[in-house]
């Protein structure tokens, strides 16, 4: 028996006494990260935001096994934030949908959840219609004409069905529940509510293709609305990712049961600790691009050597050389090597050791 072929689904239920623990610890973290992330100012916050959201829609799609250009997300990503020196590189279609949707989710936390919100969402992850080589509906509820709704791995003649979603004609009205229940105000604890509307969203599977990510965009959307802001300093998607054996298994294991959900929040925010943990380590070189600027604040410097600067502390392929300045700051070798020299003389670079043709620099 499927969880929603239970008599009193979806009256999920857990045990408060079990999870306290791991959820004290998630929201002692989740504190500590963004009152350091808070901390910044207003463009580390930016550049702290567009490193964690670049991993979080690539990792998304990679657990549905759809590899996206890393520097075409994060163009998109700059794009919309307003962080135009890192809007570098085009990004396609397919791209700007997973974008889109993300950012929708996130930056539009407290707007209602609506089947047209959905649906948009879905439509652009589906830019062409297609899934593959297969055609799939969007914009709409799954019509389940080629047979039910399954999750299913192995190869043809040896397949597993791990999962099979409520019959289509139940879609509309099991989405209807989970909406209404999404918007209500309910004294449950943010990551909780996180944590039940991915599992909620993802059983009822109401697309043909697409309801893994768009689970976890609304669980993002659960998040941003508990934590009253829009920015993304960590990414749930990219723990998932690192860990995704064990998501599909506790995902499993939570849909074959009953309705106590016990075990899966308590994987849930087992994860989400740990991605807190990941975007701590993560975010030491942003710290550390604040520990320099803060050193530096008094230091007159041009706008392309600030631009370069932060492009060298991003950290880029290969040594700092004259020749990569001149290409990178788009300007003459001559040019390139007057910043270089200033730099050197108020102490922000130091010279590495080399022959004159293989000079190369660091930070001091």
């Amino acid at each position: 028996m499927y969880i929603w072929e239970q008599p009193d689904w979806p009256r999920f239920r857990w045990d408060d006494s079990a999870l306290i623990s791991a959820l004290a610890e998630a929201r002692l973290k989740q504190g500590r990260l963004l009152g350091r992330m808070r901390g910044l100012g207003f463009d580390l916050q930016l550049e702290a935001q567009l490193q964690s959201l670049t991993g979080d829609v690539i990792k998304s799609s990679e657990i549905e096994g759809e590899i996206l250009d890393e520097a075409g997300v994060r163009s998109s990503l700059a794009r919309r934030l307003g962080v135009p020196q890192a809007a570098v590189t085009p990004a396609d279609r397919r791209t700007e949908g997973v974008v889109g949707m993300m950012l929708d989710a996130t930056g539009r936390y407290d707007q209602r959840l609506t089947p047209e919100r959905l649906f948009a969402w879905q439509a652009a992850l589906f830019p062409t219609g297609y899934s593959g080589l297969n055609r799939i509906k969007t914009g709409g509820w799954r019509e389940d004409s080629t047979g039910p709704m399954q999750v299913i791995s192995g190869a043809v003649g040896r397949e597993r069905v791990h999962f099979e979603a409520p019959p289509a004609a139940r879609v509309a009205v099991e989405m209807a529940a989970f909406l209404d229940d999404f918007a209500r105000d309910i004294p449950v604890d943010g990551l909780l509510r996180a944590g039940v509307a991915h599992l909620w969203f993802v059983t009822i599977h109401p697309f043909d293709d697409g309801n893994g990510r768009i689970a976890r965009a609304i669980a993002d959307q659960a998040l941003a609305r508990s934590e009253g802001a829009p920015q993304r300093f960590y990414s749930l998607s990219s723990q998932i990712r690192r860990e995704r054996s064990d998501y599909y298994e506790a995902l499993e294991r939570a849909q074959h049961g009953g309705l106590d959900i016990t075990g899966w929040l308590a994987w849930f925010l087992g994860s989400f600790s740990r991605a807190i943990d990941a975007a701590e380590a993560e975010s030491d070189g942003v710290m550390r691009k604040a520990a320099f600027w803060q050193a530096h604040a008094g230091t007159a410097l041009s706008e392309r050597q600030r631009v370069m600067l932060n492009r060298y502390l991003d950290g880029f392929d290969g040594a700092l050389t004259a020749r990569k300045w001149a290409i990178l700051g788009k300007c003459s070798p001559a040019s390139a090597q007057r910043d270089i020299a200033d730099l050197l003389a108020k102490g922000l670079l130091t010279r590495n050791p080399g022959g004159s043709k293989n000079t190369s620099y660091a930070l001091a």
